[in-house]
């Protein structure tokens, strides 16, 4: 993965500001502000882990605790120029890792259900890729043009 280096963010602002940043420039997945804001504010709680190449952040991955045996995959972004290069993997990695050592036993995400919009389904064979399973559709749960697509892992 060349120079890009991997590590977990703990200060709330340099979360904040990273997640800002990734999904402000990300609009074919992050469109919609007030979703996008909702992201970045929650961010400055979650886990947080980014990649870098020298000093610039190009990624980055949010856990979140939903269950005491469960973790899920809060959000993601990596700078467009950056896919299929292996940040997206390498920031699962990290997070994958530090989620076991944390004694979860499941690790979940959410996303729009394949077959709708070319960049999820890109979204949706990532997830798979990494070896996750579909767990269940819920087709309302954002809205009936979103229906979520929820898969799940065990660590």
């Amino acid at each position: 993965m060349n120079d890009h280096a991997v590590r977990e963010i703990r200060d709330p602002d340099e979360k904040q500001a990273i997640v800002r940043m990734i999904l402000e420039a990300l609009p074919d997945w992050f469109a919609v502000e007030e979703s996008r804001e909702q992201y970045i504010r929650a961010s400055r709680g979650l886990r947080l882990f980014a990649a870098f190449e020298g000093k610039e952040p190009i990624g980055f991955l949010c856990l979140k605790k939903t269950g005491n045996a469960t973790v899920e995959l809060a959000v993601m972004g990596v700078l467009k120029e950056y896919h299929r290069k292996g940040i997206g993997r390498a920031l699962f990695d990290a997070a994958k890792q530090a989620a076991q050592q944390t004694g979860y036993e499941f690790m979940q995400v959410k996303t729009v259900k394949m077959g709708l919009y070319p960049d999820y389904d890109d979204t949706n064979r990532f997830y798979i890729s990494l070896g996750f399973k579909e767990l269940e559709v819920f087709p309302e749960l954002w809205d009936e043009n979103n229906p979520c697509q929820i898969y799940i892992m065990a660590l």
